[in-house]
């Protein structure tokens, strides 16, 4: 029964993993303590121009057989905006990921660290931190497999855990049902939201799940009879880390304090009102959040570096491991020895701004290309909305580059 369960599963866990990571944690805790359940309504907005989003990459990937470097690449004819974009992915995708790693991987520390205190060793008068080591080292083997399967099932198993932890702390906070449905339902801006806002929705829609996505769904689903499931599935995993997310606002609304900088400082906040048993539960989600995004962002930044060069994106090539051994390396060392890269992280956040409202345009550009989708273009009604988030996304973009440069 265990085996028709995991049967049926597409990579929808695979992009639940990659949808809630310590960051995400991080801005919905923030956003929480700061704004109460205010802010509800923006992340679910969000959602659902995930799964839009998503929704195209998956049909792209399934009904073309290719992934979505391979068709830009096909099928953008000028050699200088073909080129400028994919050099465009390069950057975002491996700079970025490589930055954000060394965020997952802390992150999961964070979560240790509350559960089992400190791990440290000393050089001379340096103290370097064991815990990213291990992860790293967790992370590898898992990937180092090169059985689908095998990372499948460890994510979701990941992905039960953490969405159970997240979801069973909001029950103990009591939360006021009528206070939900009036943040999801009214669109409240406070004072100062803006950034919080943006912040919000920038780290639900994610570039490179839409690359990870449409690689994905290729190895799962075969036929174009197939596109329903493939929709099912996606639909069920933003669904529950939309759900998650939403949660960890919730929680954190009932904590009275501005004293609160991570998921971490959460945990421990929790535990004078809510007991220790709240405390751990946090700490584990954070775990698993964690945990979860060092295998997939590695493994998104591989598929992107094959396909931007037209290798066979093949789990056991020396090529793909190559790429993912590189990214968990350089962010153990970055999270081990705490060292800030405010330049590199500040420059794979403008990669990402600029890359989203590319990849969404290309993506709805694609979606009515009649070579490629033949009788699965997208409707009018579908082009609407498309074309509402690509509006949303360039907004997003502008305003979030602009912060950064100020």
């Amino acid at each position: 029964m265990l085996n028709k369960f995991f049967k049926n599963i597409g990579p929808g866990p695979l992009i639940a993993a990659a949808f809630i990571g310590p960051g995400t944690v991080t801005i919905c805790t923030l956003a929480g303590v700061k704004f109460g359940t205010d802010l509800l309504w923006s992340l679910m907005i969000a959602i659902l121009a995930t799964i839009v989003l998503q929704s195209m990459a998956v049909k792209a990937g399934l009904i073309t057989r290719k992934n979505l470097t391979q068709i830009i690449i096909d099928e953008l004819k000028n050699p200088i905006i073909k080129y400028g974009i994919i050099t465009l992915i390069l950057l975002s995708i491996v700079i970025g990921n490589t930055a954000y790693e060394s965020g997952n991987i802390s992150g999961a520390v964070l979560g240790l660290e509350t559960l089992f205190g400190s791990l440290n060793f000393r050089i001379d008068n340096n103290v370097f931190n064991l815990y990213p080591i291990i992860i790293g080292l967790i992370s590898g083997f898992i990937l180092w497999s090169g059985k689908f399967k095998i990372i499948e099932r460890f994510l979701i198993i990941l992905v039960v855990i953490m969405s159970f932890s997240f979801v069973l702390t909001t029950f103990f906070t009591n939360p006021d049902v009528l206070t939900i449905f009036k943040g999801l339902l009214y669109f409240k801006t406070p004072n100062e939201s803006l950034l919080t806002i943006m912040a919000l929705i920038g780290t639900t829609i994610v570039p490179y799940n839409l690359f990870l996505h449409a690689e994905l769904v290729k190895k799962k689903w075969f036929k174009k009879s197939d596109l329903p499931f493939a929709y099912k599935d996606l639909i069920i995993a933003i669904s529950i880390g939309g759900f998650v997310s939403l949660c960890i606002i919730i929680t954190a609304s009932n904590i009275d304090s501005f004293e609160i900088n991570n998921a971490g400082d959460l945990a421990i906040g929790l535990e004078p009102i809510f007991g220790i048993f709240a405390k751990y539960l946090i700490a584990i989600g954070l775990f698993a959040a964690g945990i979860t995004s060092t295998i997939t962002a590695p493994l998104a930044a591989a598929f992107v570096v094959c396909g931007c060069f037209g290798l066979p994106s093949n789990l056991k090539s020396l090529h793909f491991k190559f790429t993912w051994i590189l990214i968990i390396f350089f962010g153990v060392i970055i999270s081990t020895t705490g060292l800030k890269l405010i330049s590199i992280i500040r420059f794979a956040q403008i990669t990402n701004g600029m890359l989203l409202p590319i990849i969404a345009s290309l993506l709805l550009w694609i979606m009515n290309k009649s070579n490629l989708m033949g009788d699965y273009k997208n409707s009018f009604f579908k082009n609407f909305i498309a074309c509402l988030i690509v509006l949303l996304s360039f907004l997003l973009s502008i305003k979030t580059i602009l912060l950064i440069i100020q």
